[in-house]
């Protein structure tokens, strides 16, 4: 947990006030909130840091909200408070937050919400799943995501489109180097 650690100072400090500013009360609220009405467990809402951390900390909330959006996504939850249960627990929720659709680079590591070390990233990833749990007939949070809209055209249309000079292209009419003088002129 985030007690073992020694209290960060210098660099590090900094680097952690920064990651911590990012942190919205009021998008973890929205998670929360979505949360409890997925699960239908009664959960504390509130937005803050500590609270956020407390309800999601041991995995548990985490693995039932996966197993509500996809049955049997995840198979063992383990209710102990050891920490590599409760690390096993997270890890089950990322692995299957993936399977049902949440990119990569939108999960978070085990530790930053073990160890408490950048909450911000639990809420994307949460924030996430609830634009995929749409797809699987549970209300979902967030701005909609795009379908897919695949556009084919003809080797005509691409060829027709190749002798056409954009007005991105620019335009050349009027430019010459006269009056052009760099630097000073030269003294005879």
């Amino acid at each position: 947990m985030a007690c073992n650690r020694a209290t960060k100072s210098g660099f590090a400090a900094e680097a952690q006030k920064k990651i911590n500013s990012k942190y919205s009360e009021e998008l973890a609220q929205e998670c929360l909130e979505w949360i409890k009405t997925i699960t239908g467990e009664d959960i504390n809402t509130n937005g803050d840091m500590d609270n956020f951390y407390e309800i999601l900390k041991d995995g548990t909330v985490l693995c039932r909200l996966i197993n509500h959006i996809k049955e049997g996504s995840v198979k063992k939850i383990n209710q102990t408070s050891m920490a590599f249960k409760c690390m096993e627990n997270i890890n089950a929720f990322l692995e299957a937050a993936r399977n049902v659709g949440v990119p990569p680079q939108e999960t978070f590591q085990t530790v930053d919400l073990w160890e408490r070390q950048n909450l911000n990233s639990v809420v994307i990833c949460l924030q996430s799943l609830g634009r995929k749990a749409g797809s699987f007939g549970k209300p979902s949070i967030g701005p909609k995501e795009a379908d897919k809209n695949v556009r084919n055209f003809s080797e005509e249309q691409l060829r027709a489109g190749q002798g056409v000079i954009s007005l991105q292209y620019g335009s050349n009419k009027g430019a010459n180097q006269s009056g052009i003088n760099f630097g000073n002129t030269r003294h005879m």
